[in-house]
């Protein structure tokens, strides 16, 4: 999974570092495309929310996946989820499914991350957190419910649509288990004494940033070279918790987002501060890239959407129609639509 591609040189962007700050787009490249009541990933890329195809978007709306026609802007689908678990020998009903996220894992099945309550006669049990994967054209479940995190200790689960997989975290070791395979592969950093509760990896699967340490001193990220399994850098400069990281699709670029209101975009390899992304009222909760590296958009607790150009760092689009804080984002594949969401609402905005 972490492969080297040690051969390999490309071309890094200029290194010069910008500070950017908003001013009027001269004219909107993406509209509003309506709105869906229910929330993506609120702590994770949302991107693989988007179908392969781009042509729906899965929203978790209660116990239900609402699927989003994304040309028609229209509800296609609504799945109706009913799980049970074995419990005391044999199969119990979960109630009250809490589901963090449901990502595309091929294009007829989603995988989903949840826990709920099995019944008891003194009252619910609260059940581990569980992973599975649904069934979309028949609305039922695929495979079985796998318990995530089995003897305690890890941190929240996170899913990755890079790699299709959960990352887990427990005593200096990342996990990467795959849902599909069934094969987890761990990740030793021997030198991380203190938990992250913020990490990705690049999709290259060359890096590993590390965030939000437990009692530690700097809010600026760790790098750490996967090959050698030690700190090799760290993004310097932040001046408020790092709320969000994320690479491009290529892995040549870095964005984190933060609670000072920037969005901060970083050179691989040599970790060089390109752009400061200025012009959030607040904290700026998330940041993702488009499929081809041309912009960036960043979720808000002003309640905004922006677009900015990564070349060279200007504001393209404030997107405003947000009642409450934006708290993640992301471009579909083919790099038309933007999803933002809340706590309580997906809004989409297609590009003209």
């Amino acid at each position: 999974m972490f492969a080297l591609c040690l051969g390999v040189s490309a071309a890094k962007p200029a290194s010069a570092q910008v500070e950017s700050v908003a001013g009027p787009a001269p004219q909107p490249l993406w509209t509003s495309h309506g709105r869906v009541e229910g929330h993506l990933a609120l702590h994770d890329s949302p991107d693989g929310a988007f179908s392969p195809d781009s042509q729906t978007l899965a929203v978790v709306s209660d116990e239900k996946i609402v699927l989003m026609d994304l040309a028609a802007a229209d509800v296609r689908k609504v799945l109706k989820l009913h799980i049970e678990i074995p419990a005391n020998g044999k199969p119990e009903p979960i109630r009250d499914l809490r589901i963090q996220s449901a990502n595309y894992i091929s294009p007829t099945r989603l995988f989903i991350l949840a826990n709920g309550l099995i019944e008891r006669k003194d009252g619910g049990v609260l059940t581990p957190e569980i992973g599975f994967q649904w069934y979309i054209d028949q609305d039922s479940l695929y495979g079985k419910v796998d318990a995530i995190g089995a003897g305690g200790g890890f941190g929240p689960p996170r899913y990755f649509p890079d790699y299709q997989a959960v990352g887990l975290y427990k005593d200096s070791v990342f996990t990467l288990w795959n849902p599909n395979s069934g094969r987890a592969q761990p990740v030793k950093i021997a030198d991380l004494t203190r938990r992250p509760n913020l990490w990705t990896f690049s999709p290259d699967g060359h890096w590993l940033l590390l965030a939000q340490l437990e009692a530690s001193g700097t809010a600026d990220p760790i790098v750490v070279l996967l090959k050698e399994h030690k700190f090799a850098d760290s993004l310097r400069g932040h001046q408020g918790t790092v709320l969000g990281m994320s690479f491009s699709r290529d892995s040549r670029l870095v964005a984190t987002a933060c609670e000072d209101g920037k969005v901060r975009i970083w050179s691989e390899g040599d970790w060089k501060l390109l752009q400061t992304l200025s012009g959030h009222a607040g904290a700026v909760h998330w940041a993702e890239f488009s499929p081809d590296g041309q912009w960036l958009a960043s979720a808000g607790e002003d309640k905004t959407v922006r677009v900015w150009n990564t070349a060279n760092g200007q504001l393209v689009q404030k997107l405003s129609e947000s009642r409450e804080p934006v708290l993640t984002v992301a471009f579909s594949p083919n790099g038309q639509y933007i999803a933002g969401s809340t706590e309580n609402t997906v809004l989409v905005w297609q590009r003209q």
